[in-house]
């Protein structure tokens, strides 16, 4: 998945966050197909610029992709990608969309990190 990939993929979140900002529907999109192969737990961060509470819990979720070495964190502006998000039926933000392969088993809305950290450990492993 990897060098393929990240053709694909604009990490403008930077490298050492771990977590990877899509800005087109299209690398998304692709980047989804290939999640649906993996049962690696994929984290959805469905954030805005805007939002106080999304720009609150970016370093939370910064340290978490660093401890969670296994797990996948994506994120989406939902005023870039509306599309994206409305797939997702996201009404909030931030909202957090946990993901197996391709499939949701989970979601977190708003900025609580301690039940977004309890839900990953949860299902990072299974």
């Amino acid at each position: 998945m990897g060098s393929y990939l990240s053709r694909y993929i604009d990490n403008s979140a930077g490298e050492e966050s771990g977590v990877t900002s899509f800005h087109s529907s299209e690398r998304w999109q692709l980047h989804l197909n290939a999640h649906k192969e993996s049962s690696q737990l994929l984290v959805v961060d469905f954030s805005a610029s805007w939002c106080g509470p999304c720009r609150f819990i970016e370093p939370a979720i910064r340290a978490m992709a660093a401890k969670f070495t296994d797990v996948q964190f994506a994120k989406i502006d939902v005023n870039e990608l509306s599309e994206v998000a409305q797939a997702f039926g996201v009404e909030a933000m931030p909202t957090f969309v946990l993901l197996k392969k391709g499939k949701e088993v989970d979601r977190v809305i708003g900025a609580q990190k301690d039940e977004l950290e309890k839900k990953v450990e949860k299902y990072r492993s299974v």
